[in-house]
């Protein structure tokens, strides 16, 4: 049963973002959520370790102050222009409400991360989805255009998700210039494999905000940490929505363990670089097979067969024990594959997999 009339006004009309399968079936080839196919760094293993023999009765500091200045070492900023949260869709969750409740619509690539139209259908935010252009490529110009036009700031994925194609940072200048008064956010997901970061524009830009994940090149899904980098008067807004909604958003394992991961740099440039050299070797068996392959700066590709229906093949795919993700919408996406890259045996068992269903 369902008691739809004990309901707030806005729950009704919310469609929620729909995650990636995570299959409870043993043995699966799991290449759908961009999940990273390579452990985390021993040395996070050992300092969650650590924290769970220290005890777990005391509450974890609320300002997360450790990973805080583990951040900003690494990114050659002061600890006052980071912001920690639990994991990256938390923190984007505070920056839309922070920043883009402003009554004009939020300037948006019309394919994108789907949870981008969650946030502003939850918070009542209008959504400016400007195409992407017939390569499916950022259109900056566009963007630039429609950002300049009284719009409530931008929100840009990059390198873009699902299409893994990376912009170079002039193109995300133009876009800060295009509406100083209002927040861009760069979601850089997926930047540590293969992209320019846009942190380094952060000193030149008081509207620009940066948010990362420990989810992808530091193997740390699990574990749910995810940061954001701007000037300290973006920081502060953050902390204020923070701490009207949950002071302790990370527990003292989370940050242990993240705190440890941003020290490990001999494994994090390893495993990235093994991700790489998988993701240049698999595009060119893709192509192969007759698969159109989208340039990816990512840990994923998008890739469409023009003799194949997509959602047909990841149905077959499953049925061989891998998985893969498709989207159905937006239509004109409704033919492409997301394959996210896995270790060299499993982007062999996709291949074999894949010849398998086009020899049918």
């Amino acid at each position: 049963m369902s008691f739809p009339s004990f309901w707030s006004p806005v729950v009704g009309a919310l469609v929620p973002y729909v995650p990636g399968e995570q299959p409870r079936i043993p043995n699966l080839v799991k290449l759908n959520t961009n999940e990273n196919p390579y452990p985390p760094s021993p040395r996070a293993i050992a300092a969650i370790q650590t924290a769970v023999a220290q005890g777990m009765e005391l509450y974890p500091d609320p300002r997360a102050q450790a990973l805080r200045e583990a951040v900003a070492a690494h990114h050659g900023l002061d600890a006052g222009r980071v912001f920690a949260g639990n994991g990256s869709d938390e923190v984007l969750a505070h920056a839309f409400f922070a920043f883009f409740q402003q009554g004009a619509p939020l300037v948006m690539p019309d394919v994108t991360y789907s949870f981008y139209k969650v946030y502003c259908q939850l918070y009542g935010i209008a959504v400016d989805a400007v195409p992407l252009d017939a390569g499916l490529r950022v259109d900056v110009d566009a963007m630039v255009r429609r950002a300049s036009s009284g719009s409530a700031g931008v929100v840009i994925a990059n390198p873009n998700a699902p299409t893994g194609i990376a912009l170079p940072l002039a193109g995300i200048e133009r876009l800060l210039r295009a509406c100083p008064q209002r927040v861009v956010l760069v979601d850089e997901a997926y930047v540590d494999f293969g992209a320019d970061s846009a942190v380094a524009l952060i000193n030149r830009h008081p509207n620009l905000l940066v948010v990362h994940t420990l989810s992808k090149s530091r193997s740390l899904a699990g574990l749910r940490v995810g940061v954001a980098m701007g000037q300290r008067h973006l920081i502060d807004a953050l902390e204020r929505v923070k701490d009207s909604f949950n002071s302790y958003p990370l527990g003292r394992l989370a940050l242990a363990g993240a705190v440890a991961a941003y020290g490990d740099v001999e494994h994090f440039e390893r495993t990235r670089q093994a991700v790489m050299h998988s993701r240049e070797g698999l595009a060119l068996q893709l192509e192969d097979l007759g698969f159109e392959v989208l340039p990816s700066q990512a840990n994923f590709l998008f890739v469409r067969h023009p003799g194949r229906d997509a959602a047909q093949l990841a149905a077959a795919l499953r049925e061989r024990g891998v998985l893969v993700r498709h989207f159905s919408r937006p239509e004109r996406i409704a033919q492409h594959l997301r394959i996210s890259v896995g270790t060299p045996a499993q982007c062999d068992a996709l291949v074999q997999a894949l010849a398998a269903v086009l020899a049918q």
